[in-house]
């Protein structure tokens, strides 16, 4: 959550004019994240966020959206969207699509222990589980064909050595047909700075604009990778055991998915070095951006590579 677009305290109150949520008391600006602009809104009723969105399509939101608010339906712990007095979620503010959502209660936690990582995968086996109901259907937009095309985007910016291994891993996930497994609506980017605890529980999950339609198992790899990471990027078997026997609790893995476990490790590694290293050497201007280090995922894919963890659970 970056700001590229500033939003002016007077342009905000005039737009929140035509939301029933009181007026504006505070806006500040959100640092953290790499995509949209984002911003703490307080009124006199409330405490929201707000999101600018810089690159998304507008036709592809409503997905983002309606599946927040289909989840909330549900009983889990995501920012629902506000409708306006037209009652819609998606507006315009700044001549950029816009949206407000409820802002939840709770903060990342950076350092998690096992009941964190168990906790996390109870509530990704209950996202995955109440969006099988979900109506709409798109695909996720940082897929195998997102991949390809940003490989070949930054490929040249890279050193000999990481040319051979982006070059390697592309062709090896073009091998892999992942069609038999499980799928359906995915968060996508279930890192830890996108739980938000309110003590020892769950108060938030944010961040729903990579979600999409793809096999669930690449979601669990997603949040395996970063949740049960240990600093130099191996995988910490207790962490690891925790999230996935608490997942396969709601959700039992598939025989499928138990045998594309290391090769989809694999692929959601490659999907966030290549993220992060587009990020980097394709850089947008913003007020407030956030670049990480693309070289951190690039040496998770390498241990990836070199190790085939099993789907460790019950």
């Amino acid at each position: 959550m970056s700001v590229f677009t500033s939003v002016p305290d007077a342009a905000l109150a005039g737009w929140l004019q035509n939301y029933a949520i009181g007026r504006l008391v505070e806006l500040k600006g959100i640092s953290a994240g790499v995509q949209n602009s984002n911003f703490f809104v307080t009124t006199t009723l409330g405490r929201y966020v707000l999101t600018l969105f810089e690159s998304i399509p507008r036709a592809e939101l409503p997905y983002y959206l309606h599946l927040m608010a289909h989840l909330a339906r549900h009983g889990l712990p995501v920012p629902a969207p506000i409708a306006n007095r037209d009652n819609e979620y998606l507006d315009t503010l700044c001549e950029r699509p816009a949206v407000l959502v409820m802002r939840l209660p709770g903060r990342s936690v950076m350092a998690p222990d096992t009941a964190h990582c168990a906790k996390v995968g109870a509530m990704l086996a209950g996202l995955h589980l109440a969006g099988l109901s979900y109506g709409r259907r798109q695909d996720n937009p940082r897929g195998p064909a997102w991949r390809r095309a940003t490989a070949a985007a930054v490929r040249d910016f890279l050193p000999a050595d990481e040319r051979a291994l982006l070059d390697a891993e592309i062709a090896f996930q073009q091998q892999t047909d992942f069609a038999a497994l499980p799928a359906g609506a995915i968060h996508a980017d279930l890192f830890r700075d996108n739980v938000l605890w309110d003590g020892e529980h769950i108060g938030g999950v944010i961040d729903f604009y990579f979600a999409g339609h793809d096999a669930l198992l690449f979601d669990v790899a997603v949040t395996v990778n970063d949740w049960c990471a240990t600093p130099d990027g191996e995988l910490d078997r207790t962490r690891c055991a925790a999230l996935l026997a608490a997942y396969h609790a709601e959700r039992p893995f598939t025989a499928a998915e138990h045998t594309a476990w290391p090769t989809m490790l694999r692929a959601a590694a490659l999907r966030f070095w290549l993220s992060r290293a587009a990020d980097f050497h394709l850089p947008r201007e913003g007020e407030m951006v956030l670049v990480k280090n693309p070289d951190e995922y690039r040496d998770i894919l390498r241990l990836r590579i070199a190790a085939s963890p099993a789907l460790a659970c019950a």
